[in-house]
């Protein structure tokens, strides 16, 4: 969450920032493009080298009678209960992390990681409406890094673009130095504490984390206690704590919206391909895809800023998206901002009401393209459920619903309130180094939607409010079916986060009535 050391690459070098970048102001709007009247008659298929610059592109067409983007794989029959394939194989949930990798998250990333094994205890112990007990779980991991152009020049590494990341992190652990140049932070623990080196990675080279009832393919490593619970955590929760941790060098301008829709594109070579049939991948394929015929997708977002999914990088050189510092307009997160939401007000108090994405300005990615995405390609035209998690910068959850699924029913965004900056947010280590509500303005555009602190009541940070992320999510319940959690990235404990998450699957697989 943000503290005053990160700020540090927003005021380095700002004209260098702007000039060096000018030349990279492509329309990015790539990927997966749905067509709402129809959802899936006219489905996207790929081009493009999958790396995630504006080169790759998605154009509807069926070919020789084949299902949409997903070549002849077969769909699943209406009557195939859910989270089936047409095989018979059931508790298939398919689960995307998107992880905010910027300088502010390490005791984030750790939290996570110290509640994985928590997670991994009640997949295993999914019960499907067929009767079968136990999940048939696939896991991929990436980042909220999209290649921001401002973030260009100080890049150690290339963006992940929604692409996975399946190595440990004890063999990065240069990404756990933040970009900043002035006192870096180092944030090396966020792996440390949860991953021994040298570290557990997914067999055979492959992306994801896979486990069922059959076994898993992580290396068989004794059981250990990788958070400090007094239990022994299996080799598959140890491996997803180790590749887990992102590390804190990723692009403050946070992309989770465009990184979920490029980690969710079904011709991405890592969710192409079965065992013999690679080669009808148009980017190569693997052996084992992440995405597949009938798993409920389950998606997490976990981030501290606001969604900067840019369709036309213009506006970060463009000073009419920058706001104003000691006179002078400047870039700063506030960008993302001020592009993407639109609210009323302020009032006399600095609070805006009725704030929502904007998509007016035709900018920022619409809204509209993930919530189709999500909503009529991938339920609608794939026959596949859709879950999201957000843990993000809203206040934490004070009561979940005592019935299944336990969604929050109080606190959280419930209480959300969008305001200006004020004195009393300014931390005191920030205010130690000069940081004002001004420079917080001029940083983020809009003041926290909730501060954090740890169980000794040390204060970890500040988180922006969502708004573009919120809507994706919500859009996803639907027929009073809940499918979407939001829960607060300021908590000192991201476990309700995950038995939310792992409550609304278990409710899609056995509906309560």
């Amino acid at each position: 969450m943000h503290r005053s050391y990160i700020l540090a690459l927003a005021s380095l070098s700002l004209l260098a920032l702007v000039h060096g970048c000018s030349d990279d102001t492509s329309n990015t709007d790539t990927a997966v493009t749905v067509n709402p009247d129809t959802g899936n008659s006219n489905g996207p298929t790929t081009s493009g080298d999958g790396d995630g610059d504006s080169d790759e592109t998605v154009s509807g067409g069926e070919e020789d009678g084949c299902p949409p983007i997903t070549g002849c794989l077969d769909l699943p029959e209406e009557d195939d209960p859910v989270g089936c394939d047409s095989e018979g194989n059931c508790n298939l949930v398919d689960l995307l992390f998107v992880i905010d990798n910027s300088g502010t998250m390490g005791a984030e990333q750790l939290n996570l990681a110290r509640n994985f094994p928590l997670l991994v205890q009640q997949l295993e112990g999914l019960q499907s409406e067929n009767g079968g007990t136990g999940a048939n779980v696939n896991i991929m991991v990436t980042t909220t890094d999209f290649g921001n152009p401002l973030c260009k020049p100080f890049a150690n590494h290339e963006p992940e673009s929604g692409a996975p990341v399946a190595s440990a992190c004890t063999k990065r652990l240069d990404r756990f130095t933040g970009l900043a140049q002035i006192n870096p932070p180092v944030y090396e623990e966020a792996c440390t504490d949860v991953c021994a080196a040298p570290g557990i990675e997914p067999l055979n080279g492959d992306l994801i984390i896979h486990f069922d009832d059959d076994g898993d393919n992580v290396p068989p490593v004794p059981p250990a206690d990788i958070n400090g619970d007094g239990i022994d955590d299996s080799p598959v929760a140890q491996a997803l704590a180790c590749i887990g941790p992102q590390g804190i060098d990723g692009c403050g301008y946070e992309s989770p919206l465009e990184a979920m829709m490029q980690a969710l594109n079904p011709l991405a070579p890592w969710n192409c391909g079965s065992p013999g049939d690679q080669a009808a991948c148009p980017n190569g394929g693997v052996e084992r895809p992440f995405m597949r015929e009938g798993a409920v997708l389950a998606v997490a977002i976990i981030t501290d800023e606001a969604d900067c999914s840019v369709k036309d990088y213009a506006i970060m050189t463009d000073n009419a998206y920058f706001a104003a510092l000691d006179g002078d307009k400047l870039p700063s997160s506030a960008i993302c901002w001020k592009a993407g939401v639109t609210c009323n007000g302020p009032d006399a108090n600095g609070v805006y009401v009725n704030c929502s994405s904007n998509d007016s300005a035709d900018v920022m990615q619409p809204v509209k393209r993930y919530s189709d995405f999500l909503n009529l390609y991938v339920r609608e035209g794939l026959g596949k459920e859709v879950v999201m998690l957000g843990i993000l910068g809203v206040p934490p959850v004070t009561e979940h619903n005592p019935k299944s699924p336990h969604e929050p029913i109080a606190g959280g965004v419930k209480s959300l309130v969008y305001r200006q900056w004020r004195d009393s947010d300014i931390l005191q280590e920030d205010a130690e180094k000069g940081v004002d509500v001004d420079y917080q303005q001029w940083a983020f555009g809009i003041g926290p939607g909730c501060t954090g602190q740890d169980m000794q009541g040390t204060i970890t940070g500040q988180a922006i409010p969502p708004v573009r992320v919120k809507e994706v999510c919500q859009s996803l319940d639907y027929d009073d079916k809940i499918r979407c959690c939001i829960e607060s990235v300021c908590d000192d404990d991201f476990s309700p986060a995950l038995g939310c998450l792992t409550d609304v699957i278990q409710n899609v697989f056995t509906p309560v009535e």
